[in-house]
């Protein structure tokens, strides 16, 4: 990894990709890097399209916006479409499997899974999809121990949900392959 490492989650509101980006920047804090979390919603924020943005780095971050994310979470096909436009070149793309992936994505650089039917089944409740899905990030990527992690989440849970999203955390990182883990796997 570049001393730089932008991270866009987006999908619908309500899905809860801006608590997913505040984990992650949580996590980085815990891990010792500086971050720096965003996030944009207005009339979309329960039903149209989300974004939040994290940016991860060893050094000073001097410019607090994503301007090319090196990874894309796509929770929805509006949200897939509207944010691989523009990405930095080689970005990796995590994306429910329902979604129909864009013609002009690298194959070898999409990792597409079932976060949505996960959380609804697996986990047993569908709302824990962002953490479902922050579990599979951090196995693919490899940014954090896993007890970090969990400590991110449990900053930003209610008291009392602290297993059902340690389950989900688990669910998600049971997603991701030894080979995706290998080949996503960022150095920070």
């Amino acid at each position: 990894m570049s001393n730089r490492y932008e991270m866009r989650f987006a999908g619908s509101g309500g899905q809860g990709v801006i608590l997913a980006s505040v984990i992650v920047a949580e996590a980085a804090v815990i891990a010792g890097l500086n971050t720096v979390q965003s996030q944009a919603y207005g009339p979309e924020a329960r039903g149209g399209v989300s974004k939040a943005e994290t940016v991860l780095s060893r050094d000073k971050i001097w410019y607090s916006k994503v301007t090319l994310p090196n990874f894309l979470l796509a929770l929805t096909q509006a949200s897939l479409e509207k944010y691989t436009r523009e990405m930095a070149e080689g970005a990796i793309v995590m994306m429910d499997d329902s979604l129909d992936m864009p013609a002009d994505l690298d194959p070898a650089r999409v990792i597409s899974i079932p976060i949505l039917q996960t959380a609804k089944e697996k986990v047993g409740k569908a709302f824990t999809a962002n953490i479902v899905a922050v579990g599979a990030i951090n196995r693919a990527l490899q940014l954090f121990s896993d007890e970090v992690l969990m400590e991110g989440v449990k900053r930003h849970i209610p008291a009392g949900t602290e297993e059902i999203n340690q389950k989900a955390l688990a669910e998600g990182a049971a997603l991701i392959t030894e080979e995706q883990a290998t080949a996503f796997a960022q150095k920070i």
